[in-house]
């Protein structure tokens, strides 16, 4: 249940062409459904203005098709992040407006929102070809959530002329995410030379002193670029959404 649906569900209340128990059968399941195995947030939209977001690891196929059976009926959109390949092919035949990215896990039901003309754009870099999957995790999110997402992919300090040949585009987005892996420099170089928030992800891409993803967390916090925030490992997804909030225009 979102702001728009409520909205004309109360004016069709009001000019007589919804019954007030019509109206009530409707919204009954607010502020959260139980169903188990889950206790579904219908809420959330109203508050968030952007519905729960499924989390797909370590749920079974059942009960992941459980939780969108119950959400559909209200949100123009669903996410599903973290989904096996074997169960997103049992998830999205059943919905006419399902996609699933086999990089980013990420399930999509319904309708991505449309960018708000007045927003500026979510520029994705991602350090490596091996930190692609976070990254796409992020530009899904942010543009499921009604955002023009750019991506700028393999520009890792390793070769950072590449980074380079795209200043202006850099220079350009409203909000970046960074995603990188190994010792994490990235995010601090890109930093570096806007006067944009940067959204650094840690990745667990690396080898044995990465220690899986802490190294490049460990420097993302640590960074001297003052407009550097950081996300938890391989949190695409954390990235996408709060990139989106802070590219939200009111």
């Amino acid at each position: 249940m979102n702001n728009d649906r409520l909205t004309k569900l109360l004016e069709s209340v009001a000019e007589g062409t919804t019954s007030i128990a019509g109206a009530v059968d409707q919204i009954k399941q607010l502020p959260y459904e139980d169903i188990d195995f889950a206790h579904i947030d219908h809420h959330r939209s109203l508050r968030k203005g952007f519905p729960e977001v499924i989390f797909g690891q370590g749920k079974t196929t059942r009960q992941i098709i459980g939780i969108i059976e119950r959400m559909i009926a209200q949100e123009p959109i669903i996410l599903v992040t973290r989904v096996e390949a074997h169960k997103a092919e049992k998830i999205t035949p059943r919905y006419k407006n399902a996609m699933y990215d086999p990089d980013a896990r990420m399930i999509l039901v319904g309708q991505k929102k449309a960018p708000l003309e007045d927003s500026g754009e979510i520029l994705v870099v991602s350090a490596g070809t091996s930190d692609i999957p976070v990254a796409k995790e992020a530009q899904l999110t942010a543009e499921a959530m009604g955002n023009r997402v750019e991506t700028l992919f393999d520009v890792g300090v390793a070769g950072i002329h590449r980074l380079f040949a795209h200043r202006d585009q850099i220079q350009q987005a409203g909000v970046l995410i960074v995603v990188a892996g190994m010792e994490g420099a990235l995010p601090s170089v890109v930093a570096g030379m806007v006067a944009r928030p940067v959204i650094a992800v840690p990745t667990s891409i690396g080898y044995g002193a990465s220690l899986g993803g802490l190294t490049a967390l460990f420097a993302m916090l640590n960074s001297c670029s003052s407009n550097v925030a950081v996300v938890n490992i391989d949190n695409g997804f954390g990235a996408g959404y709060m990139a989106a909030i802070i590219n939200r225009r009111e």
